[in-house]
């Protein structure tokens, strides 16, 4: 008795269909290169970089500006009543403070167009992904940063940029 039950396993193993039993792995997908190194992600983080360097650059100027007028007022201290110099003071400090909301809205500007490129390039990547498991019949797609070692077969990235490269050249930022 046992051995007939023993040989009905067997068989109701054998008879099971392949793709129950594979375990394929999954494969794995380098995110944070697609998204830098892709065209679109290249000239993305290019464009904003330029316009982070020069608002830095116009902000500098006019801190210079702020401290030379500064140095004036210090030097005009004697020489002027003290209504006056608070009067100074007073202006110069309104200027700094618009200027530390000048560069706060900069970054912020900035802040938010980034998200909005790896928005985008993502909202163009994922149909891309799905295309291709599609067609490889590939079940799972991870990103590489969760992966501690893994078979570098498994690797999809550099299709996937290619791909992604084809499809999307550049994002519009504004």
């Amino acid at each position: 008795m046992k051995l007939l039950r023993f040989f009905g396993v067997v068989f109701f193993i054998l008879t099971i269909n392949n793709n129950y039993l594979s375990a394929e792995a999954p494969h794995y997908l380098d995110l944070k290169l697609v998204l830098n190194e892709s065209d679109a992600g290249k000239k993305a983080q290019t464009a904003l970089k330029n316009k982070l360097e020069n608002g830095i650059k116009k902000i500098k100027d006019k801190e210079k500006n702020l401290q030379a007028e500064e140095k004036k007022i210090i030097e005009q201290k004697k020489a002027i009543s003290a209504e006056e110099y608070k009067k100074r003071v007073t202006e110069l400090r309104k200027k700094v403070s618009t200027l530390q909301k000048e560069r706060k809205n900069l970054l912020d500007s900035i802040g938010k167009q980034r998200i909005k490129a790896k928005s985008e390039l993502l909202k163009n990547l994922n149909p891309l992904i799905k295309e291709y498991m599609k067609e490889k019949k590939i079940r799972m797609v991870v990103d590489k940063k969760g992966i501690l070692v893994a078979d570098e077969t498994l690797d999809i990235t550099q299709e996937i940029l290619k791909k992604l490269n084809n499809k999307l050249k550049s994002i519009k930022l504004n």
